[in-house]
């Protein structure tokens, strides 16, 4: 787990990185890291404060209340107390795509969305494991550090943008003078936005195997998320979620089916490999079972 979160802040390191070199290149001299720095951590407080709502809104999700759904309601306060959290709020998604993502800057103010879809796709077992790993993430933390990465991904592309612009019509500065190699401004372009794209992935696809290994944990049936997940992944090929991309590493499925190089791109492991971790906690004892399917 310790392995994990140190990669995660690594990860967003490289990311706050990018974005400060970036702000170096379009301003063309030193207070450009200057820029660079201010836009990060405006970019950080609004993705801190803002998460839940830009994530609910960009998938049209209802609040729920326990009249509405208490078989759902119940299972959710029965899941949070045994993981340490307060109860969440609760809301819907109007779609037949089963699916499920939790958001929120803290535990205090969290929330847990389900699919209209996912109700109706999975038994209670199954639901069970979906909400205790959406539980995990809340634990986690991952709502945040999901929001910050999609957030720093998001304002180094635009950069790259203006960059872009700046390169073709202009010079980088006003008294002419380029901040760095030509060379470098044009790797930047090029480069920066998708490796932003590619470490936010890398965060999304790290905190999963964390979030699965703490499913198995607080239902002590790896079991339940195991057929959950192959459910998911089968029916979700089949009824696409609509929505924000840059909100996709929230749901906890996001199945794409294309391998080689386009597994790059990839904002989830592999369904199989998740499978075959939790499958692992079986077999082994708990304490081990933890360690081995959160490891990376």
């Amino acid at each position: 787990m310790l392995g994990n979160q140190l990669k995660t802040v690594g990860l967003l390191g490289l990311l706050s990185g990018l974005l400060v070199l970036a702000g170096y290149y379009l301003v063309g001299n030193e207070q450009g890291l200057y820029l660079g720095l201010i836009f990060a951590a405006i970019s950080s407080f609004g993705s801190w404060y803002f998460s839940d709502q830009a994530a609910l809104a960009a998938y049209r999700a209802q609040p729920l209340q326990r009249e509405e759904a208490p078989q759902l309601y119940d299972s959710v306060a029965r899941l949070s107390n045994k993981a340490g959290l307060p109860m969440p709020k609760l809301f819907i998604v109007p779609t037949r795509t089963p699916n499920a993502f939790a958001t929120g800057r803290n535990p205090e103010n969290s929330a847990v969305a389900v699919t209209q879809g996912i109700l109706e796709a999975l038994t209670p077992e199954e639901l069970e494991g979906v909400l205790a790993h959406e539980l995990t993430h809340i634990r986690n933390r991952d709502t945040l550090t999901q929001a910050v990465a999609a957030t720093l991904a998001g304002a180094i592309t635009f950069v790259g943008r203006m960059l872009t612009f700046g390169a073709m019509y202009g010079p980088v500065t006003r008294d002419n003078r380029q901040g760095g190699n030509p060379l470098g401004v044009l790797a930047l372009i090029i480069l920066a936005p998708i490796s932003a794209m590619l470490i936010q992935m890398a965060i999304s696809r790290t905190r999963e195997y964390a979030a699965d290994a703490g499913a198995a944990e607080i239902t002590g049936n790896p079991l339940g998320l195991v057929n959950a997940l192959q459910k998911l992944e089968e029916i979700g090929r089949q009824i696409p979620m609509n929505g924000n991309p840059a909100m996709s590493p929230l749901l906890i499925v996001n199945p794409i089916t294309a391998g080689g190089l386009q597994s790059l791109f990839r904002t989830h492991p592999p369904t199989e490999e998740r499978v075959r971790r939790l499958t692992a906690l079986l077999q082994q004892p708990k304490q081990e079972a933890v360690a081995t399917v959160s490891a990376e």
